[in-house]
């Protein structure tokens, strides 16, 4: 395969570039665009650290070459907050402690984005399955929970 320009819309801002055929999603966001809290973690798709919701729903952006995103919208956790303000999600995590070190927070919030944006009131049991394909190694997940909980009105 040949390199290829592509456009796609990030965070509302619409960017064209030429990309490597064989490059992947998640380094044409955080290298290309210089957009890094997309995260890096396993390159297998097993820990979620690098979700982001593409054309509206989430994917992890590490199973997927650029090329593929010709033409989508992708939203990334800086895409979050707007004029200066929190995204509700943020503020939650920030309020019930919901992270620790911080890694896969990004990729976590972007899943419970995903969750609240088609189930605005969701029962814990599907905020637990929301976010199953996100790995934590350090919360244990109850914050976290307490969190999308607390984003949804349901605290």
């Amino acid at each position: 395969m040949k390199d290829k320009t592509i456009k796609v819309d990030v965070n509302g801002e619409l960017y064209e570039r030429e990309v490597a055929a064989r490059r992947l999603l998640v380094h044409f966001i955080r290298d290309d665009l210089d957009l890094t809290g997309t995260h890096v973690g396993c390159d297998t798709g097993n820990c979620g650290a690098c979700t982001v919701l593409y054309n509206g729903d989430a994917i992890k952006s590490c199973m997927m070459l650029a090329i593929q995103a010709d033409g989508a919208s992708i939203e990334t956790v800086e895409g979050l907050a707007r004029d200066g303000e929190l995204h509700p999600l943020q503020e939650a995590f920030s309020e019930s402690h919901a992270l620790q070190c911080g890694y896969c927070t990004p990729g976590m919030l972007m899943s419970a984005k995903y969750l609240l944006d088609s189930n605005p009131s969701p029962s814990e049991h599907e905020i637990r399955k929301a976010i199953q394909g996100n790995i934590c190694r350090c919360t244990g997940y109850v914050n976290i929970v307490e969190a999308i909980e607390k984003a949804a009105g349901n605290d």
